[in-house]
């Protein structure tokens, strides 16, 4: 099995290059099956169901999210309908609307579980993600499941790192979300797990990390709150291509993927 996860869909820019790119890297690479993170798909913060959906007919197959995920009210209860393709992370409190893993399929039937985390260092004080993945995973595992693919979605390279260690041998992939900067130590390790600290962004890069530069530097120089827009020139789709052993579950090879939007 092939998967493609992409990084963080950022506002209008990042929704037309997935609907541009997507397919095109699903020919070049054989891509069975799409997740792609969405909670900076609406303007750069949080996610409506008009956007989810929009991300759902481009050939995406399932989407994650982060701490962005409640910015937007109307996802609540799309959060909630039978069937919704959108997770929020699971270590949310119980009781938070919608489900934070689930199961897609390839249409010849291999299952591919999809595990979404949020890291808690310089985060909200969620609850421990380290022994619900343990238990999260094992109910994957329950349904049938022997790939599974974990979005750690952290602001510390430490705990996204942390993650991958833990999980290793016990999962196909865990992949880091978050930052919006693609990182270059893509590898397996020695348990048979794809691990990347950050898939990086599907969005402009004549920005700083998707925002039109001039907001962030006025924000960062005066020090007041400032509304951040989306930037749009130069965007990229980048996020990572795992392959997984249908036997055993193991990843066999993972690449990174950075593709230019023709302008």
């Amino acid at each position: 099995m092939k998967l493609l996860f992409l990084g963080d869909v950022f506002g209008k820019p990042g929704r037309q290059a997935v609907k541009a790119l997507v397919p095109r890297l699903i020919g070049r690479h054989g891509i069975d099956l799409v997740v792609a993170n969405a909670e900076n798909v609406a303007n750069g913060a949080g996610v409506t169901p008009e956007g989810a959906d929009e991300l759902l007919a481009a050939e995406v197959n399932l989407l994650t999210s982060g701490n962005h995920i409640w910015a937007k009210k109307e996802i609540v209860p799309y959060l909630d309908r039978p069937g919704c393709r959108l997770l929020r992370p699971a270590n949310y409190p119980q009781g938070a609307p919608g489900r934070g893993h689930a199961v897609v399929q390839t249409p010849d039937g291999r299952k591919l579980g999809v595990l979404n985390l949020e890291g808690r260092v310089f985060m909200k004080n969620l609850d421990d993600p380290f022994p619900l993945a343990l238990k999260l995973v094992d109910d994957l595992k329950r349904q049938g499941c022997t790939a599974i693919l974990v979005d750690m979605h952290c602001e510390a390279t430490s705990e996204k790192n942390a993650m991958g260690w833990f999980l290793d041998g016990k999962v196909s992939a865990v992949l880091g979300s978050h930052t919006h900067v693609q990182t270059a130590d893509q590898r397996i390790l020695p348990g048979g797990t794809a691990f990347i600290t950050d898939v990086g962004m599907c969005g402009p890069w004549d920005s700083i990390i998707g925002v039109r530069k001039e907001l962030v530097l006025e924000r960062f120089l005066t020090q007041r709150p400032m509304s951040f827009e989306p930037a749009r020139r130069e965007v990229y789709v980048q996020g990572a291509v795992v392959e997984v052993d249908d036997r055993t579950g193991k990843a066999l090879a993972i690449e990174r993927v950075q593709e230019r939007m023709p302008e």
